[in-house]
């Protein structure tokens, strides 16, 4: 799981909170090039954007400028 985020984005620490007990969770700041590069291979225009992957990177379930559910999440967090 991916979880791309920015400094000054309201929504991205309650992101990153909800992901923090989880293990697996990519972190990428997309103020830095590295996290800009990352951001751009999946698509990413908004933050914070989540992305779940499998285990050869194809893209399976994304949010995108939105913090999903917790009970949404934790489907995805079980896999």
């Amino acid at each position: 799981m991916k979880c791309f985020w920015r400094m000054k984005c309201p929504k991205c620490p309650p992101a990153k909170e909800l992901l923090a007990n989880s293990v697996n969770v990519e972190y990428h700041n997309v103020d830095e090039v590295d996290g800009l590069a990352e951001a751009a291979f999946y698509g990413v225009l908004s933050t914070p954007s989540i992305i779940v992957t499998e285990e050869d990177g194809k893209e399976i379930r994304s949010w995108h400028g939105e913090i999903p559910g917790q009970g949404e999440i934790q489907k995805w967090l079980m896999q």
